[in-house]
């Protein structure tokens, strides 16, 4: 009997590409197409197993990195007789980033004037990470893949086609997940996974994770990017359903 997380995707396609760029360190205005492809595969083959709710976009921008890499990898002759075609074929998508980049940009500068603002009028005894005065980043759907797979490099796939067996359930992980976070103010994922004894446990708790996410009851962080993600309770939430 598996669990199937009903989460909605807290970023898009281009979110997905826009962070492959930056982990890879590569240059958004000459994105190696078939490498990229290759990786946004994987990381949708792998949200398609953990029954993630995948959005039609991702299957979309798939369908359209497909056909850019097909075009750039016909001979120089076959693309001489089609004026109609692009230059480069990846032009659009490298306008259609770089546009979607701005608009983040934008919106995170919005967003960082909210907290300014919402900092002017906090509530006594709320506490979050922002309190400590550190610098940190809201880790995203897309981080913690990349640390499950780190965990889960060389696990064969039909690993995931049973989820969770009676011994790893994700309700009872969600329970101690909570029950750990009231005697330890954070959690790292990556020694929650070490502390794993199966990889269906594995599964199990990055599956709780998730949930927790989505009944906004913790919050992950990263104090650098790509660095460790942390666990910790989404305090405010707490104060404000109590």
């Amino acid at each position: 009997m598996s669990y199937k997380v009903k989460l909605e995707i807290f970023e898009g396609p281009l979110d997905l590409l826009l962070y492959l760029i930056k982990k890879s360190e590569l240059d958004i205005y000459d994105i190696p197409i078939a490498s990229i492809t290759e990786q946004y595969l994987e990381y949708l083959e792998l949200m398609r197993m953990l029954d993630l709710n995948i959005a039609g976009e991702f299957l979309v921008m798939a369908a359209t990195l497909i056909h850019i890499k097909s075009k750039m990898l016909l001979p120089v002759e076959e693309k001489e007789v089609l004026p109609e075609e692009e230059e480069d074929p990846r032009e659009e998508l490298v306008r259609r980033l770089l546009e979607y980049k701005r608009f983040k940009e934008a919106a995170g500068v919005l967003q960082d004037l909210e907290g300014q603002r919402k900092e002017m009028f906090t509530k006594v005894g709320t506490v979050g990470p922002e309190d400590s005065g550190q610098q940190f980043f809201e880790a995203s759907l897309f981080d913690l893949i990349t640390a499950l797979t780190r965990v889960l490099k060389d696990v064969p796939k039909d690993v995931f086609q049973e989820i969770v067996k009676d011994e790893f359930t994700v309700e009872q992980k969600i329970h101690d997940l909570l029950h750990m976070l009231v005697n330890t103010p954070v959690l790292y994922l990556s020694s929650l996974f070490k502390n794993c004894r199966h990889k269906t446990e594995i599964i199990a708790t990055f599956l709780a994770v998730l949930e927790l996410i989505r009944l906004k009851e913790i919050i992950v962080i990263q104090k650098q990017r790509f660095g460790e993600i942390e666990v910790i309770r989404n305090e405010k939430h707490r104060l404000h359903v109590e």
